[in-house]
């Protein structure tokens, strides 16, 4: 059998929005032909089933998050600098209320990664990615003097996560400016204390 041809990250950007938008249980394969132009017959060709896909979506979600994440810190400005500016637009992502600004990886965990080891171990990976990106850009702001030499970056960034896992969810409630920035501002100030 010949393989369909089609833009393999479009695809997966479109399921990954479909997967955001309603979650993984509700997203019906009618839902992500819909989303991604696909027969079903494709998708089960090059993904094997809705599992699958959603597989590939989360690696196609992690790329773009890398890739986003690196676009902040790619310039001669302060670590400190560009780590507030990648606070404030996760602010921005909560504030847009669009479900499809919402982070695919702790939504399949919360649903699905207890009840799929193979699902959690894939997130738990790209986390520790995240975590290990974060702790780069903490250890050039002590590598600077910006931060205290003696801070535990792995700490740090760990609490930095926990925080951004926890504005995410806090603006599911509370999606004002005025109650997600100061909380943004407060959790840089703690994770960032100068010497």
């Amino acid at each position: 059998m010949r393989n369909a041809e089609f833009d393999r990250q479009n695809v997966l950007r479109a399921a990954m929005r479909a997967f955001m938008v309603k979650g993984y249980a509700k997203t019906s394969m009618q839902d992500l032909t819909k989303a991604t132009g696909l027969h079903p017959g494709s998708i089960y060709c090059a993904f094997d089933n809705k599992k699958g896909l959603l597989l590939a979506a989360i690696e196609q979600y992690n790329q773009d998050r890398i890739a986003q994440f690196a676009q902040f810190f790619d310039n001669q400005d302060s670590p400190l600098h560009n780590l507030k500016c990648y606070l404030d637009q996760i602010v921005q992502e909560c504030l847009s209320c669009d479900a499809t600004q919402a982070c695919l990886l702790t939504k399949a965990l919360n649903e699905i990664g207890e009840q799929d080891e193979e699902i959690s171990q894939l997130i738990q990976g790209n986390l520790l990615i995240w975590q290990q990106g974060i702790e780069s850009i903490l250890e050039q702001a002590k590598s600077q003097g910006l931060i205290d030499n003696q801070s535990d970056s792995q700490l740090q960034a760990q609490y930095l996560m926990m925080g951004i896992y926890g504005l995410r969810t806090f603006a599911h409630t509370h999606p004002t400016a005025d109650v997600l920035q100061p909380l943004a501002d407060k959790l840089f100030a703690s994770i960032t204390p100068f010497r």
